[in-house]
């Protein structure tokens, strides 16, 4: 009864903007489709080979790197998290805003870093050997590694745990945490049985995201030499050229990605916790003293030094050595590639986003729009090679579709047109970062709630007139938002771009890759810091946002 109640206000709801939102949903569904029916589909001629060699040894390196980098970035998020929110020390404003930095370094060039600083010709090594006169032990230096891995992906990926539960903590538990203060707890028992139980959930949505990145990740496993899904699906198509296969592996890596995706949705729904009243205070932080007061701050030293500092500086140094020798006409040709494919997906993107929040706002409690807000929430969660291999296919059945109307133009019978173009690449972005913009202007729309667009529309404005004239100009700083986050996402976005983009098309992302790739490190460092500088940009663009919400 209740669905058929949702639907008739739905049917009275229909218009362009709901059309536009099918549409759109249709769109971001249709790769997804298409790898969980290729796995009922005849297998491929390599299938066989690939399930007896290459399938339970690439779920076990990837679940290894999954169960590592999440607990690493979960001990030191929460960790971290709990002494900035609850403790007063020297230099905690300088950490609240530095803990966040980590995220502008993508994995993969962290490990290109370290890779290069600790091998036997590295920076470190070199040191010891040249000016202390030591003769290191090579074992101690080994980051290439499935240990090395999680490393990086802890430093890399711990802010999304410490974001959440650090905004859970100073908004949500004050007065749970200060009550027991005043019954006596010790900091050791609040922390065991107030802030963990109360964060919870966010430690789930952290942990989450950082198995996404992991399970997203490409260049960290290949340049380390770990056989994990990703580059599994990366040799089966471009080793064996064995497009079936592929996505049979995409599909089943995407069922394992949805299974995370499910548990922590319900584990947020299951576990709650809400305080008394509907006024919330900020966490009274306490002052710590003696040993303590001095030995958090070089903790938070070392983490930070650790995650961005020692890698950026030593891009820096590298950088000075090589961009003689990279800044050229061709890299700005590279920088225009990056910056017009950025520019082009976002406005597409944002332009969907805010047409799919606009519906869902008007129709919350309907099934339909509970059900769309979860489709677009789901696209971030698909590894990048797993969506560009549906994405692919979805293209190629569309070229061959086409291929009479192609021949009619006069390009050729069979003729790869769209699946040889950037529309492909450019679609792909935009079903895969459509929740990070989604999201922003959900959230504007929810600050601003409906009570001035029902006043338009009482006026008798229609629905567009309504948002070009009161709606937009209210959620200018979400979209805002949106478009920043989103463009730092993009820029640095490398498994999806490198299977995806044209011939010869180079984005910074991928230009990085390939120095690695061909052992050029020095000459990475250039477009890598040009890719960290945009993710400061769009770091330092976040966290002042967070303050002013917070004044």
């Amino acid at each position: 009864m209740q669905a058929r109640t949702a639907w008739r206000n739905v049917r009275k709801q229909t218009n362009g903007w709901t059309m536009m939102t099918v549409v759109g949903a249709l769109a971001v569904l249709a790769p997804s489709l298409y790898l969980l029916f290729g796995l009922f589909g005849e297998p491929g001629e390599n299938w066989k080979h690939i399930q007896e060699y290459v399938l339970l040894d690439s779920a076990l390196y990837s679940l290894q790197l999954v169960l590592g980098a999440g607990s690493g970035a979960v001990l030191l998020g929460v960790a971290l998290a709990w002494f900035v929110a609850a403790y007063d020390f020297p230099f905690r404003r300088f950490f609240h805003f530095a803990f966040v930095l980590p995220l502008a370094i993508p994995p993969y060039i962290a490990a290109y870093t370290y890779g290069a600083m600790l091998g036997y010709t590295g920076s470190v090594q070199s040191f010891m050997r040249n000016q202390l006169g030591m003769q290191p032990n090579q074992a101690y230096f080994d980051i290439m590694s499935m240990k090395g891995a999680i490393f990086i992906f802890t430093i890399c990926l711990f802010p999304y745990v410490y974001l959440l539960v650090k905004t859970m903590l100073e908004r949500q538990s004050a007065s749970f945490i200060e009550n027991a203060r005043l019954l006596g707890r010790g900091p050791l028992a609040i922390f065991i049985r107030i802030a963990l139980p109360v964060s919870r959930t966010a430690i789930a949505g952290g942990a989450s995201l950082v198995a996404f990145e992991v399970l997203n990740d490409y260049g960290v496993s290949k340049h380390f030499g770990i056989p994990s899904f990703t580059t599994a699906i990366f040799k089966t198509w471009f080793g064996m050229y064995d497009v079936d296969s592929a996505i049979r592996l995409s599909g089943l890596l995407m069922c394992f990605v949805i299974g995370v995706f499910v548990i922590e949705r319900l584990i947020r729904r299951r576990e709650a916790y809400h305080t008394a009243t509907s006024r919330l205070r900020p966490l009274a932080r306490r002052k710590l003293r003696g040993a303590a007061a001095w030995a958090v701050p070089g903790i938070g030293l070392l983490v930070f030094a650790f995650s961005f500092a020692i890698p950026v500086l030593q891009l820096i140094v590298w950088a000075g050595w090589t961009y003689r020798e990279v800044l050229n006409a061709k890299f700005a040709t590279l920088l225009g590639n990056t910056l017009m494919i950025a520019i082009v997906s976002i406005t597409l993107l944002m332009v969907l986003a805010v047409i799919v929040a606009n519906v869902c706002r008007f129709s919350k409690r309907s099934l339909p729009s509970v059900g769309l807000s979860r489709l677009i929430a789901m696209g971030y969660s698909i590894p990048g090679a797993v969506l560009s291999i549906g994405v692919l296919a979805v293209f190629i059945s569309l070229d061959r579709q086409f291929s009479g109307f192609y021949e009619r133009l006069g390009l050729g019978a069979g003729k790869l047109v769209l699946s040889m173009s950037l529309a492909m690449l450019i679609f792909a972005y935009v079903i895969r970062f459509l929740t990070v913009g989604f999201n922003a202007v959900e959230a504007g729309f929810a600050k601003i709630g409906n009570r001035y667009s029902e006043a338009s529309r009482a006026l008798g404005h229609g629905v567009t007139a309504t948002f070009f004239r009161v709606d937009l100009p209210m959620i200018r700083g979400a979209v805002l938002t949106g478009f920043i986050m989103t463009f730092m996402e993009i820029v640095k976005e490398l498994p999806l771009t490198l299977l995806l983009r044209p011939f010869n098309f180079e984005t910074l992302a991928t230009k990085a890759y390939q120095y690695a790739s061909d052992e050029q490190i020095h000459q990475a460092s250039v477009p890598s810091l040009f890719i960290i500088a945009v993710g400061i940009v769009s770091v330092c663009f976040y966290y002042w946002l967070g303050e002013r919400k917070a004044a």
